[in-house]
């Protein structure tokens, strides 16, 4: 009996062994996984600068369009209260004919 219990003993032994063995190696990789190396890092820099400077750009390029169509509406509104007729032509002609 006491050879069977010291070879139960040393598969229990064995065995738990072997699963911690796995889950420290499991553990190991997903740590790797997680953490982003340095160099993806100054990567991950260097996109978002670039994406940065492209966004101030086109919001640069943007904003005189943006001014003038502010100007364009307003005349627009002015068009509207001197001579209606004129204004809902133009308005048409801009909706339907320039597509």
């Amino acid at each position: 009996m006491d050879t069977m219990s010291n070879k139960s003993l040393k598969i229990v032994i064995v065995f738990l062994s072997i699963c911690l063995i796995w889950t420290s190696i499991r553990l190991s990789n997903e740590k790797q996984n997680i953490e982003p190396t340095k160099m993806e890092l100054v990567q991950t820099k260097k996109s978002l600068d670039s994406l940065k400077i492209v966004s101030d750009s086109l919001y640069y390029e943007l904003f005189p369009i943006q001014v003038e169509l502010g100007r364009f509406q307003v005349a627009y509104e002015i068009f509207m209260e001197r001579n209606p007729k004129a204004a809902s032509q133009y308005g048409d002609i801009i909706s339907q004919e320039t597509e």
